[in-house]
């Protein structure tokens, strides 16, 4: 069965600066095809469904290794699929950013393959650290599963963020870039989160809509780049600095949602 193909979406993936080989397929298993099919389809909700405003992109390093580290705000994962979208859609030239997924993508049928073959890989430290070495573009939210299971009124808020990400990036040099998503709360304002339910599918969660069902609304996006931030020091450094660190970037990130939140007043 064929499958419908963006022309753009094509010509942006064979630009791509990754090491596919006459298969298509580059040395961690991802495949320009099923890139091609993931991101005609996400390319769709991007510019047409949801029409997705990107501010500050130039501040994405254009190659080498960096990590783009930003809020969740939605009760899915519709800020990371944005994000990605953007770094193959508008940033010159595109680059295929990869996020760590949750591990309980592997426990859902097809879901864990599909991941892996478009680039996004179970959070595991290792995977991580190779992917840096490797001179990629890696996607973090340090808030982790708690962030996206805010309620439509913690929409503009930050729970607590994890600390690996900074001695990942003391660890292998990385330049830290703050993002901060906006909207995703109004496209899908979750008013409460079933754990009990969502366990039962191996998720953290099943969050509940006005509507019940976690379907997104058309409601326009924002996604705010900031400088990068690049942090001295090595993964061993004390638990303060770490954190003196990780709350640099929180800061960074917290300022983007509450200038961007005003801009969508």
């Amino acid at each position: 069965m064929s499958f419908w193909k963006d022309p753009d979406v094509v010509a942006r993936v064979d630009r791509l600066e990754i090491p596919f080989n006459r298969h298509g397929l580059d040395p961690y298993g991802i495949a320009k095809k099923d890139l091609v099919r993931f991101f005609s389809v996400l390319g769709w909700f991007y510019r047409t469904y949801f029409t997705v405003r990107v501010h500050g992109i130039e501040h994405v390093p254009r190659r080498g290794r960096a990590m783009l580290v930003g809020n969740h705000s939605g009760g899915v994962a519709l800020d990371g699929a944005m994000v990605l979208a953007s770094m193959l859609l508008d940033l010159e030239p595109p680059r295929l950013a990869q996020g760590m997924a949750e591990k309980f993508i592997n426990e859902v049928p097809f879901a864990s393959e599909w991941s892996s073959r478009t680039g996004q890989f179970t959070g595991l430290p290792e995977h991580a650290e190779r992917l840096l070495a490797d001179e990629r573009l890696l996607m973090v939210f340090p808030e982790g599963a708690r962030g996206t299971a805010k309620l439509y009124w913690e929409r503009h808020s930050l729970v607590g963020f994890g600390t690996g990400f900074v001695r990942l990036a003391l660890a292998t040099k990385t330049p830290i870039v703050p993002f901060a998503f906006l909207g995703g709360g109004e496209a899908i304002p979750t008013v409460r989160n079933l754990y009990r339910l969502g366990q039962l599918f191996g998720a953290p969660y099943i969050p509940v809509t006005p509507w019940l069902f976690p379907v997104p609304r058309r409601v326009p996006l924002d996604i705010y780049y900031s400088e990068p931030m690049l942090f001295t020091g090595s993964e061993t450094e004390e638990d303060a600095v770490v954190e003196r660190y990780v709350n640099q970037v929180k800061d960074r990130i917290a300022g983007l949602i509450a200038s961007g939140a005003e801009a969508r007043t």
